[in-house]
């Protein structure tokens, strides 16, 4: 399995053959519902070429820092897409044509290769939950769980192990809202509880950002802690930040989860 991290929650995995391109924001600034006074964030690298060759589009959220609106525009809309409801919504009205929408507990296959199984994840207000996935592959039985804003309850209990997990360590809240992406303990759990081979910290990246929102955003925890948490709990799991953009073959023993 080789994995590239574009930053915030954008990743390209190969896998079995084929290239998954999850949570698309690769191009333009990031503002939420067209209010760049409350927040706006932008690459202080700009990605100059968009990932091609692309044998699926994996979204987890319909908000813009998960399906960007610009950048799945410029993507080919031949391209499968299996997302949750809200996103499904998002990339049909941008004109794609191959689109899996996926509740809690589905699956679809992916080329013969991949089982994805949509599991709950982020709230997104009092009545919505947005999706995180299991992905398996069909061959070895590597297992890949991905949910990036650390709500995993709905797989504690249900999957009883995973090769990869992809999931926030740091929290980012707002005080009067509390925490928005759950990384630090819940890390933690998620590492004690599915046993990942190694765990890929997302959310994060190096970019300028302006908006009212910023003065309250706070942050707690960062790689190193969770790293030095995994050693006190006597988990083997290993945690990893990536260097944007640059594809890296994880190091993952086959059979050692299946």
């Amino acid at each position: 399995m080789h994995v590239t991290w574009f930053e915030a929650n954008t990743w390209l995995v190969e896998w079995a053959g084929l290239r998954l391109l999850f949570d698309p924001w690769l191009i333009g600034p990031l503002v939420f519902g067209k209010l760049d006074w409350l927040f706006k964030a932008e690459r202080r690298q700009p990605i100059a070429e968009l990932p091609t060759n692309l044998d699926a589009i994996v979204i987890t959220q319909g908000l813009e820092d998960h399906c960007h609106p610009l950048t799945l525009s410029r993507l080919e809309r031949s391209i499968p897409v299996i997302a949750s409801p809200s996103a499904a919504k998002v990339v049909q009205g941008l004109g794609y044509s191959q689109v899996t929408t996926l509740q809690h507990g589905e699956k679809t296959v992916l080329a013969e290769k991949l089982t994805i199984q949509a599991f709950p994840g982020a709230p997104v207000g009092p009545n919505y939950v947005e999706n995180g996935y299991l992905i398996r592959e069909h061959r070895t039985g590597q297992t890949l769980y991905y949910e990036p804003h650390g709500y995993h309850q709905g797989a504690f209990g249900v999957v009883p192990s995973v090769d990869v997990a992809i999931a926030p360590v740091v929290d980012l809240g707002l005080p009067f809202l509390g925490a928005i992406i759950r990384g630090n303990q819940v890390a933690l759990e998620l590492a004690r509880k599915l046993h990942p081979q190694v765990m890929l910290t997302t959310a994060l990246g190096d970019f300028s950002t302006s908006g009212f929102l910023l003065k309250f955003v706070r942050a707690k925890g960062d790689i190193q802690s969770f790293q030095q948490q995994l050693i006190e709990a006597g988990l083997s799991t290993q945690a990893m930040e990536l260097t944007p953009r640059q594809v890296i073959e994880l190091p993952l023993k086959v059979g050692l989860n299946c």
